[in-house]
């Protein structure tokens, strides 16, 4: 399996995966496909997140395509040195921060918030709940108000859930991977 990046600066230039069984990198077709959803808004000079970064791959999509900066985030080892090699090769370790920490642990000490969280943990632990649930808890200090979290998930792993903060504005399925983006949820003001 061979992973690139699809479009902007460094458009074509091959990625290496993460050595082992550990990650599941997104298959091209449906990088693609989360790029022509994701509006132009949220690359230009935005921030991303990608928690649980794996090879790095969306997160390096996103600045070839305009985004200013991207923190990653992973807990393996392997996966820290595979994005760390990845932002090399295509010549981005600049504008990005690679952070060998928990994914948990990261969203509740965070402080400095950003415009893109996208979350695609391990397969078949429920972790993206787990994840959604401290975005949301900790929401001030990690979205920007306007900003929007995606999750990345296998469908079979789907659960009807209703976060407090946030709301689904868009879910897609291509074969075995499912992107459910969220926004936050209009507070409500009140006039006397």
């Amino acid at each position: 399996m061979t992973i690139r990046v699809i479009a902007g600066e460094v458009k074509g230039r091959k990625l290496k995966l993460v050595p082992g069984e550990s990650t599941r990198p997104i298959m091209d077709r449906v990088k693609e496909n989360l790029f022509n959803l994701v509006p132009q808004a949220y690359l230009e000079n935005q921030r991303w997140l990608d928690l649980f970064g794996g090879t790095g791959a969306v997160g390096i999509e996103a600045l070839s395509r305009g985004a200013s900066h991207c923190t990653f985030v992973d807990a393996g080892r392997a996966a820290v040195r595979t994005i760390q090699e990845n932002l090399a090769t295509v010549g981005l370790t600049e504008r990005a921060l690679v952070r060998h920490a928990d994914a948990f642990q990261f969203l509740e000490r965070n402080t400095e918030p950003f415009d893109v969280i996208y979350i695609a943990p391990p397969q078949y632990h429920g972790m993206w709940v787990g994840a959604l649930t401290g975005v949301q808890q900790n929401l001030e200090q990690l979205l920007v108000p306007d900003g929007i979290v995606i999750v990345q998930i296998d469908p079979k792993e789907y659960l009807e859930i209703s976060p407090e903060k946030l709301s689904v504005f868009k879910d897609r399925t291509y074969g075995n991977t499912q992107l459910i983006f969220y926004e936050q949820q209009a507070t409500e003001t009140t006039t006397q």
